[in-house]
């Protein structure tokens, strides 16, 4: 299963669009799920998404201002060997608090929880929790410590592990790292 997890593109009232590079990179993946953070603010932009793959997404805090009123505030995905819950990231003071977020996730019940709001990418584990963090699509401003740079995340299964490819546009150039998620143990790696 290959999975993308985007979000925070706030078009278009902060941006236009996404990044032709980013764009063309994404239409260019075969992807099985697409995990959005929401703040689309566009709904065309969710019909779009949906051309590519079946959407699992949550409001983001300013969705609702630009009539996506009826996504869920949070989900929980069930995979086949593990769970991903699903938080837009609002109401977490200060943004992006690692502590916080493992609690929801211990909350759900989940060993990886994905959020969004802070517009700059984060993959890291907080206690036993994994927190996934794509960025903005669009490299928008976001209020807290988001950085400007584009990006968004994949996860490809492979066998008992999780590879997490996380990429971004720098100066007009894609930028991608990865990093191992072991289901079994919980252990990242580079």
């Amino acid at each position: 299963m290959n999975i993308l997890i985007i979000g925070d593109f706030h078009i278009p009232d902060r941006e236009k669009e996404i990044p032709s590079e980013i764009w063309q990179e994404i239409k260019n993946t075969i992807f099985d799920l697409i995990i959005c953070t929401g703040d689309l603010t566009d709904p065309n932009l969710l019909e779009k998404l949906q051309s590519i793959a079946p959407v699992k997404i949550v409001n983001g805090n300013m969705d609702y201002y630009f009539g996506l009123r009826d996504l869920p505030r949070s989900l929980i995905i069930d995979l086949d060997k593990y769970k991903i819950g699903l938080i837009h990231g609002s109401g977490i003071r200060p943004r992006g608090d690692p502590a916080q977020l493992s609690k929801i996730a211990h909350q759900m019940q989940v060993p990886i929880l994905v959020s969004g709001h802070t517009h700059a990418f984060s993959l890291n584990k907080y206690n036993d929790i994994l927190l996934i963090n794509p960025g903005s699509a669009t490299g928008s401003w976001g209020g807290g410590p988001s950085t400007g740079i584009p990006s968004f995340i994949t996860i490809a299964e492979e066998k008992n592990n999780l590879k997490f490819l996380s990429i971004s546009l720098k100066k007009g150039n894609l930028i991608s790292s990865a990093n191992l998620y072991d289901i079994k143990t919980g252990n990242l790696s580079e």
